[in-house]
């Protein structure tokens, strides 16, 4: 009788970030020019709407055309202050391409990380409308309204895992590539306007909750995307360009996560985490 080696799975992780999501496109390109599969894909807030089309067989360039045609005003309908908008606009984005689709009928096993205002847990859907779960997980307090799903009433994964590296780990994974498009998270402001302080004390919130995906990351990618606003699609072009470099850069090490030993697994998923699957 003949044993083979089990091959390691790899999963990506795609990052929190607002329009700096738009470099995750980059590292999209850089993985289909090295012909890299990836056997799970997690993703909060920008990071979970790519990763619901990546995970779709969606290539660079379909990616692409959708992105270059999205205009912030598309998504975010009220721009009145001190109120908030739904996130109808991004449902309809997801829905004219992807169709009403649950999360279990993606190609690729993908989990998309938002977090319960009722129970304050971070919430892991790998199963159930990719919808609700996805504008869930973009839902900014006070930018937009939360999404009331399963009893649950979901915000922006971020506050809880900014970067889900964890959470391929949990489902089989041995390694796994963390895409950063916010790494400067950590400025602060000038303004005392009501949402340029909302936006800065988030920030300063998801700093520590990002070193996580730092320790769970074996490859973390993190393009040069300071000078670009998390809340504008100005720079399209060069966001995805700073992704495609720093993947670029990467990808020595990215290529051996592929070719390593399998690790074992982890069995237990943490109490602390909600998996609906």
């Amino acid at each position: 009788m003949i044993f083979r080696r089990r091959k390691a799975k790899v999963g990506i992780a795609f990052g929190g970030g607002g329009a700096r999501g738009f470099a995750h496109l980059g590292a999209i390109k850089a993985f289909e020019q090295f012909g890299i599969k990836f056997d799970f894909i997690a993703g909060t807030s920008a990071g979970s709407l790519v990763g619901a089309f990546y995970s779709n067989g969606y290539s660079f360039k379909e990616l692409y055309d959708i992105a270059k045609n999205v205009r912030i005003k598309d998504i975010r309908k009220n721009v009145l202050p001190f109120t908030t908008s739904k996130l109808d606009g991004l449902a309809d984005v997801i829905k004219s391409n992807l169709g009403d689709i649950n999360i279990e009928d993606c190609k690729i096993p993908f989990a998309a990380v938002s977090v319960d205002l009722k129970s304050t847990k971070e919430v892991c859907f790998t199963k159930g409308n990719l919808i609700k779960a996805v504008t869930g997980s973009c839902a900014v307090p006070g930018v937009f309204q939360p999404v009331e799903y399963n009893d649950m009433i979901l915000a922006d994964g971020g506050l809880q895992n900014t970067i889900p590296a964890d959470i391929p780990r949990y489902f089989g994974c041995d390694y796994v590539v963390a895409v950063d498009v916010n790494k400067s998270r950590t400025y602060g402001t000038d303004s005392t306007k009501f949402l340029d302080v909302l936006t800065c004390s988030i920030r300063i919130l998801m700093k520590s909750n990002a070193i996580r995906g730092y320790v769970n990351g074996d490859v973390v990618i993190g393009p040069e995307t300071k000078r670009f606003k998390s809340t504008r699609t100005d720079g399209l072009e060069d966001m995805i360009d700073e992704g495609y470099k720093a993947t670029i850069d990467a990808m020595p090490k990215i290529l051996e996560l592929f070719n390593k030993k399998p690790r074992k697994k982890i069995k237990a998923l943490p109490e602390d985490i909600i998996f609906v699957k």
